[in-house]
């Protein structure tokens, strides 16, 4: 009977070591971590191909995607005091890269015509159509974004406005696409 207690004391304590090895390793490595932080999304605030530039924005509706869109879909983030505590900051990278990836309002006079769209602004009316259906469905902002932006979550109004801004802003799209000359392509012999 003492011979079973004894095993059981040290079975106890044999699992106890390794607890405190693990702790402290997994310690280690989270420390270590922080040695090796992603690049931040601060490259500029220069709005030379905004959004604003291709279509009409009206100051509400562009302040309420400056609230609530640019830290993932522009090229300057303001980041929350965690992000520099890592894997929340790569975490955080990998969001915003994605964001950018599928639009930057930024950039969005640079969009290039390819693949199925075959104009330019077919490829921003496709974005812009995106929009209206990300923001209709509550889709964005994300809801891991909101919790801690608690400015950014957009009531009824807010999506009514972007959404009739979206309806707007593709009209005017696709009417400087008609006025625009049909791009030529150059063929070898």
């Amino acid at each position: 009977m003492e011979e079973k207690q004894l095993k059981t004391e040290e079975k106890k304590a044999t699992v106890k070591v390794w607890a405190k090895r693990t702790g402290l390793f997994l310690l280690a490595v989270l420390v270590a971590l922080q040695f090796f932080q992603p690049a931040k999304n601060n490259q500029s605030m220069d709005m030379a191909n905004d959004i604003g530039k291709v279509v009409a924005v009206p100051e509400n509706v562009h302040t309420i995607l400056k609230t609530a869109c640019y830290d993932c879909h522009s090229n300057n983030t303001n980041y929350p005091w965690y992000a520099n505590i890592q894997p929340v900051g790569w975490w955080l990278k990998d969001h915003i890269d994605e964001g950018k990836e599928h639009l930057n309002f930024q950039e969005f006079a640079l969009t290039e015509a390819g693949g199925r769209f075959p104009t330019k602004a077919l490829r921003q009316d496709h974005q812009l159509e995106e929009v209206a259906e990300m923001v209709e469905t509550g889709e964005m902002p994300l809801t891991s974004y909101t919790l801690i932006h608690g400015n950014a979550k957009l009531d009824a109004g807010e999506r009514k406005m972007i959404m009739d801004w979206v309806t707007s802003a593709r009209a005017e799209l696709s009417n400087n696409d008609r006025q625009q000359p049909a791009e030529v392509t150059k063929t070898e012999n």
